[in-house]
Order: structure tokens, then C-alpha cells, then sequence
């Protein structure tokens, strides 16, 4: 979880919710990594890194680190995956303090998904 030196106010927050893990990641607005966390990161083992309660600690502990460190104000959040961590995550963002400016949805979708079955004969 290391943590660039640089002061900036805005920045972007990427959320990876898996049924397996949460990852977190911090981004300044051109992209390079501020800091990053996850629910194995924050001290979880086994099934207990895909709960609500695992995603809410990895990222108060990201978040924690990079507003005494960087002097975060307001975050712009992306989150991607059907996990149970999405919500949780999203929630401890917002209880930090920071201002969220904006919430996008970027979970891939497939639009022509996989080949149907053979059909029946008879």
C-alpha cells in the first residue's frame, strides 16, 4: 500500500468487487496510482474477504491513509463487479467525509454472451 508524495485535492477511486475479494484503488486524475488496498490486504482470510464487512475496512484504511497524507477532499468513484463488497464500499466513502462528485457503473456486460445450446432432435 505504498502512497505517492504528492498533494492533490481530487481524485479517482476504482472498486473491484468479485464473489472472492474487493480490491480498491486510488488514482489522481491522470491515472497513476495514489495507493490501493484490498480485503486480503486489510487482514481477511478465506471466505470471510468477500463480505460487505471486509470491503467497508480495506477501504476506510485506504482512505484513512491518503487523507492524512495527500489531502484528499473529493473523489470521483468507478465501481466494477456483482460482489457483495460494492455497496459496502461505497458506503464507507461516503462516511469518510469525502465529497463524491460522481458514481459510474463500468461493469463489463457482454452483449453477445456465449454460444446457445444445440438444439433438440427428435
Amino acid at each position: 500500500m505504498a502512497i505517492k508524495k504528492t498533494k492533490t485535492t481530487k481524485a479517482r477511486i476504482y472498486i473491484s468487487a468479485s464473489f472472492n475479494n474487493t480490491l480498491v484503488t486510488v488514482t489522481d486524475s491522470e491515472g497513476q496510482t495514489l495507493s490501493w488496498g484490498s480485503s486480503g490486504n486489510a487482514g481477511f482470510k478465506g471466505t470471510r474477504k468477500a463480505t460487505p464487512f471486509a470491503a467497508t475496512q480495506a477501504t476506510e484504511k485506504v482512505i484513512q491513509k491518503l487523507k492524512d497524507e495527500v489531502g484528499l477532499k473529493e473523489v470521483e468513484v468507478f465501481i466494477k463487479g456483482p460482489g457483495p463488497g460494492r455497496d459496502a464500499a461505497l458506503r464507507a466513502i461516503k462516511a469518510s467525509g469525502l465529497k463524491i462528485i460522481l458514481i459510474a457503473d463500468v461493469t463489463p456486460v457482454p452483449y453477445d454472451g456465449p454460444r446457445s445450446k444445440k438444439k433438440k432432435r427428435g
